[in-house]
């Protein structure tokens, strides 16, 4: 094995290795963000439906006081109905802020019907909508991921069969694609190894 291939090797386990710690701190930042917002939602006081009809005609009549008591106390529906979107892909704390901010939304517009059942549509749809990019987003990391380790077995194969490293001519015939598409996987390979790098200097 070359001493590239040991140092890509390397810098492969390097970047698993920071991956997992810093997983490990988002992690505890978002629980520490849900226990607060939890508590401070634990102390306010929710929206009787009468007095939600009650604000929602003040806000017509221009009262910002009358709109803040009604995104504050629904903040708790809010929340019920991102229950059935937890561990679909996206962290709670972007769901609370998704089902917050429509909320907002709602609050701003004029509409006609059940405040309860638009707000729960418009947070439904919302969140429909993030976990599908989420999804989206995560399938296609997934595949890039697979094409750079494929790229990688391939380099090193062809390093051992030929006694040098593979041009990327040979690179792009040998995965059955164009020198621009291994190109775009080489560049995510280098920029991910680069990051790593980057980061244990700042924590060395």
């Amino acid at each position: 094995m070359g001493e590239e291939q040991k140092n890509l090797d390397q810098k492969e386990w390097d970047q698993k290795e920071w991956d997992q710690e810093e997983a490990g701190q988002e992690n505890f930042a978002q629980d520490s963000f849900e226990n607060v917002y939890l508590e401070e939602l634990a102390a306010i006081e929710p929206c009787s439906e009468e007095e939600t009809r009650q604000l929602i005609a003040k806000i017509r009549n221009g009262d910002a006081k009358a709109r803040e008591r009604l995104i504050e106390g629904n903040l708790k529906k809010a929340l019920f109905f991102v229950q059935d979107y937890i561990n679909q892909g996206v962290p709670l704390s972007d769901l609370i802020q998704e089902a917050s901010m429509e909320l907002m939304l709602l609050a701003d517009e004029g509409f006609e019907g059940s405040f309860e059942t638009l707000l729960e549509s418009r947070i439904r749809v919302r969140l429909e909508e993030v976990v599908k990019e989420q999804k989206s987003e995560a399938d296609i990391e997934e595949e890039m991921l697979a094409r750079v380790n494929v790229l990688q077995e391939v380099s090193k194969t062809m390093a051992e069969q030929l006694g040098r490293e593979a041009t990327l001519a040979e690179l792009a015939e040998r995965m059955k694609m164009t020198e621009d598409e291994v190109r775009e996987i080489m560049k995510v390979t280098m920029d991910a190894l680069s990051m790593s790098e980057i980061n244990r200097s700042l924590q060395s």
